[in-house]
């Protein structure tokens, strides 16, 4: 004799809300080019941020060193407390220290930074809070939010000021639903490195609307000559911060996953609810790796700041190769960064009128010269496209040629440009479409 059946009657099976509404903007825009590169031209892919993609960037033999010794101790197989061990912590603390008073009571060790930023925006925003972030900005914040229904807003940055906060826009988009401001300092995708007024107005808009920041400080101390990278924590008086960094771009291992989280709140805003959800959602993945956990106090110890001093004369080395061959291209405007590893390159599309948008502009590059910037949609701003400054310098250069051959080939007369400059649409209203593209489902 058969049952009958209580369920449903035929199969439905669904991704959940969360799943279906959690999207990453470059990925998202990477995965679907529908482009093949110029099959008589080796691709050059100036467009991933990892700076060992090309290999001839790598950590010194002290961070190697610490983990083949990490693999020889009994306590880098198990398990680790779910915010890290102490040992670690307080590495980092100790490491951290230009960052204000820190005890390993207020660290929080993550898998990678992106890890360190979930936790702080899923604690400190509900659904239908929003959370204020840098455009052009680093979009996993987005990628993080949206799929639990929190909303993120923009404020703009100053491409004239050297990306400087526009801090009128970002104090008018604060409301009630406000629960955070992201920082990113120094930047992803800009380079811009703040000074202390400008952090410290920051800090006082946040201070007056009594708002926390965010500050993701995963390129801390990745600054090229006469700049001084300074945390917010060190500045802030009463605004409570969490710090997200990790070893990903400074020690040069991305794939090693390894990040922190340092809660800086020094009149106690936060109050223990904060901290105790902290240590919740941190539970959720049980800590990160603790073989890198059981290495991570000799890494930030034994490293050679001459390693740092090095990659950073670099990298800054770079950005002054590809800004020299790129500022008299017709068409195209680096704006030279002052730390991390990228540039933005304004492309002046009233130049370009055989191209719908800068996403178009990329995609013939890769056809036409085999050479995949990352467009300024993967940040929320049109008209741009970002480099990396990580690959050899050879490359590099061999990169910039072709860019400035592809520009000479594609631009317009001087009598069509005026007449397109005239249809031109504003990047300020480019920016609310760009950003809005990628639905989100009920």
């Amino acid at each position: 004799m058969s049952r009958r059946s209580r369920g449903k009657q035929s199969w439905e099976v669904r991704a959940s809300t969360l799943a279906r509404n959690t999207h990453n903007l470059i990925r998202g825009i990477v995965e679907n080019l529908q482009v093949e590169p110029n099959p008589n031209k080796q691709l050059i892919a100036l467009s991933v941020g990892d700076p060992t993609t090309f290999g001839n960037l790598n950590p010194p033999e002290q961070v190697l060193q610490s983990v083949r010794e990490s693999i020889q101790w009994h306590t880098s197989r198990g398990y680790a407390p779910v915010t890290g061990h102490l040992e670690a912590r307080q590495a980092v603390a100790e490491y951290s220290a230009h960052q204000g008073p820190i005890s390993p009571d207020n660290v929080i060790l993550c898998s990678g930074c992106s890890h360190a930023l979930e936790l702080a925006i899923t604690v400190l925003a509900d659904s239908g809070q929003n959370v204020l972030v840098p455009r052009p900005g680093f979009m996993i914040y987005k990628t993080v939010a949206e799929g639990l229904g929190i909303v993120i807003k923009y404020y703009d940055l100053l491409p004239h000021k050297q990306w400087e906060v526009d801090l009128d826009d970002l104090e008018s988009q604060i409301d009630d639903d406000t629960a955070a401001i992201v920082v990113i300092n120094p930047s992803n995708p800009c380079g811009s490195v703040y000074n202390r007024d400008h952090l410290s107005d920051i800090i006082n808009i946040a201070a007056r609307n009594h708002i926390p920041i965010i500050a993701d400080e995963i390129y801390e101390h990745f600054v090229f000559s006469g700049h001084e990278f300074i945390s917010m924590s060190a500045l802030s008086k009463d605004v409570p911060i969490l710090t997200c960094s990790g070893l990903t771009k400074r020690f040069l291992v991305p794939g090693w996953r390894m990040g922190w989280l340092i809660v800086h709140d020094r009149h106690n805003i936060l109050g223990k609810e904060i901290v105790k959800g902290l240590n919740n959602v941190a539970s959720k993945i049980l800590g990160p790796c603790t073989l890198i956990q059981r290495a991570l106090p000799s890494i930030l110890k034994n490293t050679p700041q001459t390693f740092f001093d090095e990659v950073v004369l670099f990298i800054e080395n770079q950005a002054k190769l590809a800004y020299e061959e790129l500022r008299g291209v017709p068409g195209l405007r680096p704006i030279m960064p002052q730390g991390a590893m990228y540039m933005m390159i304004e492309i002046k599309m009233s130049m370009f009128p055989k191209f719908e948008n800068e996403l178009k502009f990329v995609e013939s590059m890769v056809s036409e010269q085999s050479v995949f910037c990352l467009p300024g949609k993967c940040f929320c701003y049109p008209n741009y496209m970002r480099i990396v400054l990580t690959v050899p310098e050879d490359i590099l250069r061999e990169a910039c040629q072709r860019i400035t051959l592809f520009c000479k080939e594609n631009i317009t007369s001087r009598e069509k440009i005026r007449e397109f400059e005239n249809n031109e649409v504003s990047v300020q209203k480019d920016t609310n479409v760009i950003c809005e593209d990628i639905p989100t489902i009920a």
